[in-house]
Formats: C-alpha cells, sequence, structure tokens
C-alpha cells in the first residue's frame, strides 16, 4: 500500500514538473515566434545579441531546473537526492567519459555522412575560409592568407577543452531538471531501458516549438518542420541515454552536465566542412540521423547490455543529498 501510493505521488510530481516545463519553455518559444522567431529576431541594444539568443540561453534552457525547483517547492516533496554532489572520487571515469565522448562520437558521425554524401565534403575548408575573410573586412584589416586547417584545428581543440565547462551553466539549466529530478522519478516507475526512451521523447517534444522555427535544421529541407521534430527526438533519446548512463553511475548530474556542454561546443564544428547545402535533418552534424551514428551505436549498447544501466553494486544503497 506504501508503494503505490509512493508510485501516485511520484506520478503527480512527473505530470507538475513537466507542465512548469513545458510551460515556462513553450511561453519563451512564443514570445520569440510573435517577434519574428530565430531568423528575424530583434537585436538588444549594442550587444549584438538577439532576443532570440537571449531567451534561448536563459527562459528556454533553465526551464527544467526552475522546474525542478517549482516542483519541489508546491509539491512539498522537499530537497533531498538533489544530486549536485560531484562524487569525483567515485565518478571521475564518468567525468571523463562525458568530457571527451561527445568529441569523438561527433568525428564518427560526420565521417559517416561524408562518407555516404561525399558530394558535400569540402576539402579546401572554403567556409572557413570565407569566414576568415568576412572577419578580416569587418576588423578593417586586409584579407591575408589563412591556413584553414589551423583555424579549424583551434576551434576544435577550444571546443573539446573549454567549451563543456564554459558551456556548463546554461546546460546545468536543463540538466538539473532532467536528469536530476525527472530521471531519478521515472526510475522509481520504469525499468532503466524504459526511462531512457521515455526521457529521449519528452526532451525531444520538449524541443519542437523552436526546431518548427529552424532550430538545428532550418526550415528549407524536405518534411520541414515534421522531419526535424522526428530527428529531434531521435537525437535526444541517442544522446540522453549516455548522458542517463553517465548520472547513473557517476551518482551524480554535474557529468551529464560536462556532457551535454561538450556536444553543444562542438556540434558545429562539421560544418566547417560542407560544401553546397546538404540536408541537415540527416548529417553533418550530431542532431542528424546519419550525423548521430556513433550516440546511436553508444545507445544501442548500453540499453542492450545486461546491467549497464543500473547503478554500480558499491554504490546502489548510498544516499545522495
Amino acid at each position: 500500500m506504501v508503494q503505490r501510493e509512493q508510485q501516485r505521488s511520484n506520478y503527480r510530481r512527473i505530470a507538475v514538473f513537466l507542465a512548469f516545463s513545458f510551460g515556462i519553455a513553450w511561453a519563451g518559444a512564443i514570445v520569440i515566434r510573435l517577434t519574428g522567431g530565430l531568423a528575424d529576431s530583434p537585436r538588444l541594444g549594442g550587444t549584438g545579441l538577439t532576443l532570440a539568443t537571449v531567451l534561448l540561453a536563459t527562459v528556454t534552457m533553465f526551464a527544467p531546473s526552475v522546474a525542478n525547483v517549482l516542483t519541489r517547492a508546491t509539491t512539498r516533496e522537499g530537497w533531498r537526492d538533489l544530486q549536485l554532489r560531484p562524487n569525483l572520487a567515485h565518478g571521475w571515469p564518468y567525468w571523463l567519459v562525458s568530457w571527451l565522448a561527445p568529441g569523438l562520437l561527433t568525428v564518427a558521425g560526420m565521417a559517416a555522412f561524408f562518407a555516404l554524401f561525399p558530394q558535400y565534403y569540402d576539402a579546401s575548408l572554403g567556409a572557413v575560409r570565407q569566414m576568415a575573410m568576412e572577419a578580416s573586412e569587418a576588423a578593417g584589416e586586409t584579407a591575408a592568407a589563412v591556413n584553414p586547417w589551423a583555424i579549424v584545428a583551434t576551434q576544435g581543440l577550444a571546443a573539446v577543452l573549454l567549451a563543456p565547462v564554459l558551456n556548463a551553466i546554461p546546460t546545468f539549466g536543463e540538466e538539473f531538471g532532467w536528469r536530476g529530478y525527472l530521471q531519478p522519478k521515472l526510475l522509481s516507475l520504469l525499468s532503466a531501458r524504459k526511462t531512457m526512451v521515455v526521457m529521449g521523447v519528452i526532451w525531444g517534444v520538449w524541443h519542437w516549438p523552436i526546431v518548427a522555427m529552424g532550430y538545428n535544421y532550418g526550415q528549407t529541407y524536405p518534411g520541414a518542420p515534421w522531419l526535424g521534430m522526428v530527428g529531434m527526438v531521435w537525437f535526444t533519446t541517442v544522446l540522453g541515454t549516455l548522458l542517463g548512463w553517465v548520472t547513473i553511475r557517476g551518482r551524480s548530474v554535474w557529468p551529464a552536465v560536462i556532457g551535454h556542454g561538450a556536444i553543444n561546443g562542438i556540434a558545429g564544428i562539421a560544418l566547417f566542412f560542407v560544401a553546397g547545402q546538404p540536408n541537415l535533418v540527416l548529417g553533418p552534424h550530431p542532431a542528424g540521423l546519419i550525423g548521430s551514428v556513433g550516440f546511436a551505436i553508444v545507445a544501442l549498447l548500453l540499453l542492450v547490455i545486461p546491467g549497464a544501466l543500473e547503478p554500480e553494486p558499491s554504490t546502489r544503497s548510498a544516499a545522495d543529498t
């Protein structure tokens, strides 16, 4: 009887959390849509930032964390099991995986895409040369000969080494909600495999309003925006399984924060190599159906290997406050 009541209570808390998380994020998306969308959003003063950029980085990305806090407050659940303790002594391997795996898996997906569609691969890095020339002209300088590979290498190293930390604040806004609150609640009701799939679908659908406005995939691909919405659910499911695993094994939300920051930092590197106009729903960036193949393989292994998504036996009963 007690267990059944606890399950009902968790279902109610999940419903409240989702209402807050979707309500806040989609309200921000409505404001973006009514003020020009992603493409024509007004610029804010002399900052160079658009209203859409600010709303995405604040209202949208922090909606799940705010929902975590509001749900705990309104349901009187309390503040236990926040998963904010870093647990580095035990969880450092999962921090390391979160830091490095997104870059490696992004490169794997990019290679798969260009192998299938070589006509979109630009070995001369024309896009990088053009960006360097435009930057020189904007600064009032004479365009000098640049080594595009040096630029790509520099950007790649910065993305791998710095982006996980620099992006940690906005990605915490999502992960403290998704992996820090929703995932444990679902794990109390469902198997780990079902939890990862349900989490992925919820996370993907949560992105739908901005995907419909061109986020990640643009608006000119065949089947827009519906195919992009499906693509986003696919990507959030395979990426979310990896982030869910490092959270479970690392006993902390921070590996997921680092991993999310890493993928946000490295995702655009594939576009440096693009010639023409590929269908971004397919790739080469990791949110594409082909570009995500590395993440998909890892997710499949985690879903099929028995016990892979379970806490390590020595830490199963450890409480995290």
